[in-house]
């Protein structure tokens, strides 16, 4: 039943954030408009990775791999602990040494970090709710891949970050984020639709965090710039004193 509910917990995601988009969104700025179909890829994988926890046939997929680890198999490599984070630290490396990114510092800075917040926010709330066993036997939490969520949420950042530069910097990012995914079953720490759930919750994380920021900043920020653009100056005229109001629509 609780997979059940998790289930429309991510249509009812989709479906408000579809409405607060329509609403909301601010047509001067092209970033705080945001393409539905843009969630169709890591929708379709969290509903995969939802289904997944009930489905036979993908329940039996997650008892093959686990015998393939087992059976051939001997050293676990622990690369995925640093290919989750590689990507973010390209759009940095490759922005000091003068391949500029999309974003000044702050603004990417800004970005990546509301990403990271969505992201293990929604990581641990499904962690704790679902209570799935690892396959090692280790503990409860196996689902979602939290690894394979930020290598994902990474990937997405660098191909945000670049992608008017070159395809090849999201080829880059994605590859990097599918060897961190393939490694969390390889080391026998996660099932195979724990790691497309992870998947699926990066990629959104990033692209609600490219839309969200600049809403913010255009809702919040740019209404508090707009009202001190009324200026209130005293005058003096003769035997008059007053005040003169400069009003900017």
């Amino acid at each position: 039943m609780k997979h059940i509910i998790l289930f429309f917990i991510v249509i009812f995601f989709v479906v408000q954030l579809h409405a607060q988009i329509k609403t909301d969104s601010i047509p001067e700025n092209p970033e705080t408009n945001i393409k539905l179909k843009s969630f169709i890829i890591p929708a379709t994988l969290m509903t995969v990775g939802i289904i997944g926890l009930e489905s036979h046939t993908l329940l039996d997929i997650n008892d093959q791999l686990k015998d393939e680890v087992h059976e051939h198999i001997d050293k676990k490599l622990t690369i995925d602990d640093f290919t989750q984070y590689t990507p973010v630290a390209l759009v940095y490396g490759l922005d000091a040494f003068g391949v500029k990114a999309k974003h000044n510092f702050k603004g990417r800075t800004k970005r990546i970090l509301t990403a990271h917040a969505i992201m293990t926010t929604t990581v641990m709330i499904l962690k704790s709710s679902s209570t799935v066993l690892r396959p090692d036997g280790s503990s409860y939490n196996s689902f979602p891949s939290g690894h394979t969520a930020t290598a994902f949420m990474s990937a997405e950042f660098l191909w945000q970050e670049y992608k008017d530069k070159s395809v090849w910097y999201g080829v880059l990012g994605y590859s990097l984020a599918v060897t961190t995914g393939a490694f969390r079953v390889y080391n026998d720490r996660h099932w195979f639709n724990d790691v497309v759930m992870g998947a699926g919750i990066g990629m959104a994380s990033t692209k609600i965090a490219y839309w969200l920021v600049p809403w913010i900043e255009n809702k919040i920020f740019k209404k508090e710039n707009h009202d001190q653009n009324a200026v209130i100056l005293p005058y003096f005229g003769g035997d008059r004193l007053g005040l003169t109001a400069v009003l900017k629509f």
